[in-house]
């Protein structure tokens, strides 16, 4: 049997996952390599079986709890990306501190905001629009994207979307499958309004430039 090293690199990845299910079935708690081994294996797994680029999300986020790993795992483990298998060609998939804390648990840094919910970018006029992704793959725009300078292969009122981003929360985002129309709600980049990087169709001040 002739197996090609990304091949080897997989059993691997099986063997470990494996020797972490072992752990957890005796009741031992998952080091750093045993725990992000089991969680790209059951990302690994769920794309094979043809599971929605969501659907694999939710599953690898379920596994593990702060219980179930040594002390400090958790805060070691904040993002896991797997180059997953999938029946239409490879994704990347990325999990976003995929192990759960419990109920007092306090992770460094973290931000503890009030029962009151909050209202993202409060008296903020939008613009909405619908997009569709002309491409063969999904394509992921995040939250300080400025939506103008997306990629192309996204159809959409791009003049509508000059100076704007999504409203979002910072750090999230808006994935697009290819021919499903989305619509999405802009509002302004605010601050200093001055954008740099992207696709390059700006680079300084936003006002004043025509789009």
């Amino acid at each position: 049997m002739n197996l090609t090293p990304t091949e080897i690199e997989r059993l691997l990845m099986f063997n470990a996952a494996e020797f972490a299910r072992r752990n957890l079935r005796e009741g031992i708690r998952l080091s750093h390599p045993e725990a992000v081994a089991l969680l790209a294996d059951e990302v690994m797994l769920a794309a094979r079986k043809n599971m929605a680029y969501d659907e694999v999300i939710d599953r690898a986020a379920s596994l593990l709890t702060a219980d179930l790993c040594e002390p400090g795992v958790p805060d070691m483990v904040r993002i896991v990306a797997v180059d997953a298998p999938f029946p239409d060609g490879t994704k990347l998939v990325t999990l976003i501190d995929p192990i759960i804390l419990g109920e007092n648990d306090i992770r460094p840094g973290e931000i503890i905001v009030g029962d009151e919910p909050i209202e993202l970018f409060a008296g903020t006029e939008r613009v909405t629009l619908t997009v569709i992704n002309r491409g063969d793959r999904d394509i992921q725009v995040r939250s300080q994207s400025h939506f103008f300078e997306t990629n192309p292969e996204l159809e959409f009122d791009r003049r509508a979307a000059w100076g704007h981003k999504l409203d979002v929360a910072s750090g999230s985002g808006v994935r697009f499958e290819p021919g499903i129309p989305v619509e999405v709600d802009l509002v302004p980049i605010a601050g200093e309004r001055v954008v740099q990087g992207f696709s390059g169709a700006v680079n300084g001040a936003l006002d004043g430039v025509a789009p």
